[in-house]
């Protein structure tokens, strides 16, 4: 861990990120600074589900319902005990949801396969509960559900020792911040001893489990830091347009999350981050230019990248410079 503290690689990961962060607000309007906080969300969220997918190989296609999650639960406990109190609430209810979901289908020995259909039919399970709260019934405290209205006039993010609730500056850079923390994390998780564990379950668990480890133990453990992770990046959207709805736990939403992570490169620590940049901001400019149907060029892009680019951008990127490199040695000697 120490060494990679100090590894070029972590440091200049470190002082490039930090460096797009903050010169971003110098750059950018408020429009195009307003996108780019919800790009940096998107892209927590695509880092949590490479971690849980690519890294974890937990096939967890209903990764968003997460996200839905931690942004309900901030919603409703922003509404009636602040912000503060929303975001922890954003971390814990979907890593203990995660733990208890876990628990059932790691100790069950419930297949991989099998475990991406169980967590997106609890996906689809809570989308049609959340439609389904419409009634003044379904309220908590000051917080109504509001079915498929959702819950209006979120809470913004405001620090306990600030008069005034976070800008849109300082909201970008608090997910932007995060996003890089949870990029350096993942990076610094991977290469300890219990990522390495992680890793060595992902490619058997059989083994893994002959030498000493607990594969669903370590499962569990993955689960539900992915899940935390997501509720933290929900919570930020929900602060961020003052509004959370039951679409966040559709179908299509966790498509679009699988879609970032095989786009830029599943198990690659840079290229979730990538695809969520590159697809967010394409499909937000296909809307602005009303050129096509953002669904239609989704689907369309996830499909050329199946066929012309299978292991992502990222990795196809990097066998492209290796040869440039090839070639360049050989034609200097």
């Amino acid at each position: 861990m120490k060494t990679e503290l100090t590894s070029p690689t972590f440091i200049a990961a470190l002082v490039i990120g930090g460096a797009i962060v903050f010169a971003a607000p110098l750059f950018l309007e408020t429009y195009d600074l307003f996108n780019f906080t919800v790009f940096a969300i998107m892209a927590m969220l695509a880092i949590s589900l490479n971690f849980v997918w690519g890294i974890g190989g937990i096939l967890s296609l209903g990764q968003a319902l997460f996200f839905g999650l931690g942004g309900y639960a901030y919603a409703i406990t922003a509404i009636n005990l602040g912000s503060g109190w929303g975001l922890l609430a954003a971390v814990a209810v979907p890593c203990l949801f995660a733990l208890i979901v876990g628990y059932v289908a790691f100790y069950g020995r419930i297949s991989d396969v099998y475990f991406g259909v169980v967590s997106l039919t609890i996906s689809l399970i809570l989308y049609n509960f959340v439609n389904s709260t419409s009634d003044a019934f379904y309220t908590i405290g000051a917080a109504r559900l509001g079915g498929y209205n959702g819950i209006p006039s979120v809470p913004p993010i405001q620090a306990p020792w600030a008069a005034q609730p976070l800008g849109f500056e300082a909201m970008y850079m608090l997910c932007a911040l995060t996003a890089l923390v949870f990029y350096l994390g993942v990076r610094l998780f991977v290469r300890a001893p219990f990522g390495r564990v992680i890793v060595a379950v992902r490619e058997n668990d059989l083994r893994a489990e002959l030498l000493g480890y607990d594969p669903r133990y370590h499962r569990l453990v993955v689960f539900a830091i992915g899940a935390a992770m997501s509720g933290l990046a929900g919570a930020f959207f929900a602060a961020w347009g003052a509004f959370i709805g039951p679409d966040t736990f559709s179908v299509s939403f966790a498509a679009q999350a699988i879609i970032w992570v095989l786009f830029g490169g599943l198990g690659t620590l840079i290229g979730p981050v990538v695809g969520a940049l590159s697809v967010s901001w394409f499909t937000t400019w296909l809307g602005e230019v009303r050129l096509l149907d953002p669904n239609i060029a989704l689907g369309l892009l996830f499909i050329i990248s199946v066929l012309l680019v299978p292991n992502g951008m990222v990795p196809a990127l990097r066998r492209v410079l290796e040869r440039l490199r090839i070639v360049k040695e050989r034609a200097d000697t």
